[in-house]
């Protein structure tokens, strides 16, 4: 193996720093409590190697990613001398679509990346894919996941000399792979990979590889496709099938997986594990017509809904979901029960993450800005409510009491997942525990809070009978399922050396 040649320096023609900062007045409000109560993952990646149109189908590969992140977007391309780089903040249809910006990355290779922000602020440095020039050559690198020692790796680096340019957990690999004395760059790589800890699926770009990576426990997805022959790595097959590419198999746990122009290498620099997959992937983040482990994520969320409506069934008229990611399981729960399914909740596909709200008596409509009641479909009618998850409930009681003021005689809410109990580490932007609903109330508490008739969730056994398997056993469970049990599968590093939060950590990184 080669390394790369040291000659190839940066391009980067992000956006001017004056469209990146624009001020509103005081009286015009940014507000996110639209999506306040869901859970959001940080991010997607997208690799391609060998292609001619190597950018663009990166940019539609992101596109088809869009779900896993909505803050911001960035690719990096390599043609045979230079990188170059595009990053933005926004969604990839804003920028990548255009044919000026596509021209300004040429190359047949390219890694790209959509992200939220759960370590590090959303700012054009945080963008990714993050590059640098190593003492070996370029190197860029995209990471979807969360280090739960990032924090502890970062302040080492910095006490030995090292200069941060952002504040998210993915520039300390750089660092790493830049620190390393091996001689190959794979060695260093797989170097930097042994000291961190938490959950990654990396891709990542030299002058000579593409390079991809999943953590020891598979807990982030990344799966391998081909295109006219050429090897793709992405989060989700359903990058796959946008640029009409080949599935070939997922990453495997623990595996770094490199391609070159001699070909394919695999590596498995950890000791074997059994795979623990994030079970949120299935229940929320992947898009339901990807497959995930050999299991599709659309069969997966009806056979969950058909588990609760096997665990909590009530008598009613009609089931209705929460849109989008709450019709699945409403399907299968109907299909179980019996009950017909029916749009009762129409959602305005037009307001974006943040809708800017100039007055409080606006304001104070909330989430009718997304969702709005089908009163013909529940007027006089019990229904069944069925959502994904349950995090601090205040969406969830805009929407019983929306649906009250429609005409439903009887509201009983459902939640397609166990109740969530333990703060997440692993790239979920999730609340710390104190300001999680099921961590810190009973079930009829919250009933009384959300304003529903019955309030019932998914069972952990439920869960993963939906999944395919028998239940869960507490000595070897198969998945990553911790922010239902508090059973986390790596180490918290971070965490354990101080008492700070989640979000506290993420403002200590940034002063760091």
């Amino acid at each position: 193996m080669q390394d790369p040649s040291g000659d190839t320096p940066a391009r980067d023609l992000g956006p001017r720093p004056d469209s990146l900062n624009r001020s509103f007045p005081e009286s015009i409000m940014i507000d996110k409590d639209l999506d306040g109560d869901t859970l959001r993952e940080e991010c997607g990646v997208f690799g391609i190697f060998g292609h001619p149109e190597a950018a663009a189908i990166t940019a539609l590969g992101l596109h088809a990613l869009q779900h896993r992140g909505q803050e911001a977007a960035g690719i990096v391309s390599f043609d045979g001398g230079r990188f170059h780089s595009e990053r933005r903040l926004g969604l990839v249809g804003d920028t990548f679509s255009r044919r000026e910006v596509i021209e300004r990355l040429p190359g047949s290779a390219a890694v790209g990346h959509v992200r939220y922000s759960t370590t590090g602020e959303t700012i054009l440095r945080n963008v990714q894919p993050l590059f640098a020039e190593l003492n070996a050559g370029g190197f860029a690198v995209g990471h979807n996941g969360n280090l739960t020692n990032g924090l502890t790796l970062r302040r080492e680096l910095v006490r030995g000399g090292a200069m941060m340019q952002s504040t998210t957990d993915t520039e300390v690999i750089l660092h790493l792979v830049a620190q390393s004395k091996r001689n190959h760059f794979i060695d260093r790589f797989i170097e930097a990979l042994r000291a961190i800890e938490g959950a990654y699926s990396l891709v990542a770009l030299t002058n000579k590889k593409l390079v991809g990576a999943r953590d020891p426990l598979g807990i982030r997805p990344l799966v391998l496709g081909e295109l006219d022959g050429c090897p793709i790595l992405a989060s989700e097959t359903c990058a796959l099938d946008i640029i009409g590419a080949k599935y070939i198999r997922d990453i495997e746990n623990g595996e770094v997986i490199v391609f070159d122009e001699s070909g394919v290498q695999s590596h498995k620099p950890f000791p074997p594990q059994d795979p623990r997959p994030c079970l949120f992937e299935y229940i929320y983040f992947a898009r339901p017509d990807s497959v995930l482990g050999g299991r599709p994520v659309y069969d997966v969320r009806k056979a969950i809904g058909a588990e609760l409506a096997r665990e909590s069934h009530v008598e009613s008229d009609v089931i209705v979901p929460v849109p989008d990611s709450g019709v699945p399981a409403a399907i299968g729960y109907s299909q179980h029960s019996g009950v017909p399914f029916e749009l009762g909740i129409i959602r305005n596909h037009y307001v974006g993450r943040t809708f800017i709200q100039p007055t409080q008596s606006i304001r104070e409509l909330g989430v009718r800005m997304k969702h709005s009641a089908n009163r013909a479909a529940i007027e006089g009618k019990r229904i069944v409510l069925i959502d994904d998850s349950l995090v601090r409930g205040t969406t969830s009681k805009k929407i019983v009491k929306m649906m009250r003021e429609a005409g439903a005689r009887e509201v009983h809410f459902r939640i397609a997942s166990p109740p969530i109990t333990h703060p997440d580490f692993y790239g979920i932007d999730m609340p710390d525990r104190a300001h999680l609903l099921a961590a810190t109330r009973t079930i009829e508490e919250m009933r009384d809070l959300i304003g529903c008739d019955s309030l019932a969730f998914l069972t952990v056994d439920g869960l993963y009978r939906a999944m395919g398997e028998p239940g869960r056993d507490p000595a070897h469970p198969k998945f990553t399922d911790h922010y239902f049990t508090g059973d986390y599968p790596t180490p918290l590093t971070d965490q354990n050396h101080t008492e700070t939060t989640p979000r506290q950590l993420s403002l200590l990184a940034e002063a760091s």
